[in-house]
């Protein structure tokens, strides 16, 4: 496969958030985003072993504000190691993931210090009957990640019905409600989310703020990351780590 290119930079919640948890009129000024966000609720299925992430996988469910419908995720994550993505493209490869198969999306989620493989296919379910922003429930999110199976998560590694087995056993991750706002980096369209997560003391709230963009040129990728990382430094708002958020949500929730 041919992936694409995401590049994702934490941002200090204490150098760019007000006191209301909003990004400060300074940074959204700089990267000539609106006042107005967008909403979007998400949430996550697995088991209480997390039998599906442990196996690398991520099912989702995502409502966007004022989208029509659910939308449903499933990701499978490989690790880059030493910035080696072929290696990773040719075990995806191996797992029956390759370039003739259209449905599929491969993208290269960069972050500070790491990279990620991922391989993912959306779908979705009607949003009937649930209220502006609301998540359907535990059986209700079962019944649609279920039923929209894919037959490489479903049957994965060939342990037929695997997925759709674990899905039938699992539990919601969340929900989380996350705000994104839009705006501009040297010519691409940046988005700025903040993800109000679950607190370690699972007590209060940890605020989780990712900036980001996409590619589908290396070369782009990785010029604009390191001049994104270094003007986000100079300003004082770079994390200089990965981001962990699915990672933080699987462990809170």
């Amino acid at each position: 496969m041919s992936p694409d290119y995401e590049v994702k930079l934490l941002l200090d919640p204490a150098a760019v958030l007000g006191s209301d948890h909003k990004l400060t009129s300074t940074v959204l000024s700089t990267f000539g985003m609106p006042s107005s966000v967008t909403k979007m609720n998400v949430q996550f299925l697995d088991t209480d072993s997390k039998e599906i992430y442990m196996a690398g996988w991520s099912p989702r469910i995502r409502k966007i504000e004022d989208e029509d419908d659910f939308e449903l995720t499933y990701k499978k994550r490989y690790a880059i190691t030493g910035g080696d993505i072929n290696a990773e493209l040719t075990r995806a490869n191996h797992d029956g993931f390759d370039a003739g198969d259209t449905r599929y999306e491969a993208q290269v989620d960069w972050g500070y210090e790491k990279q990620t493989l991922s391989i993912s296919r959306k779908k979705s379910a009607s949003d009937d009957g649930y209220p502006k922003m609301d998540l359907p429930g535990t059986n209700d999110s079962r019944a649609m990640l279920i039923n929209k199976a894919l037959d490489k998560f479903n049957d994965w590694m060939s342990n037929k019905n695997w997925g759709t087995g674990a899905l039938a056993r699992s539990r919601i991750f969340g929900p989380i409600l996350a705000k994104r706002s839009i705006g501009k980096w040297s010519g691409l369209e940046l988005f700025i989310e903040v993800w109000p997560i679950r607190d370690a003391a699972r007590t209060g709230t940890e605020y989780i703020v990712e900036a980001s963009f996409k590619t589908t040129i290396h070369t782009t990728a990785a010029t604009e990351r390191d001049s994104l990382a270094t003007y986000l430094e100079g300003k004082g708002w770079l994390l200089k780590r990965d981001s962990l958020r699915t990672q933080l949500i699987m462990e809170r929730y």
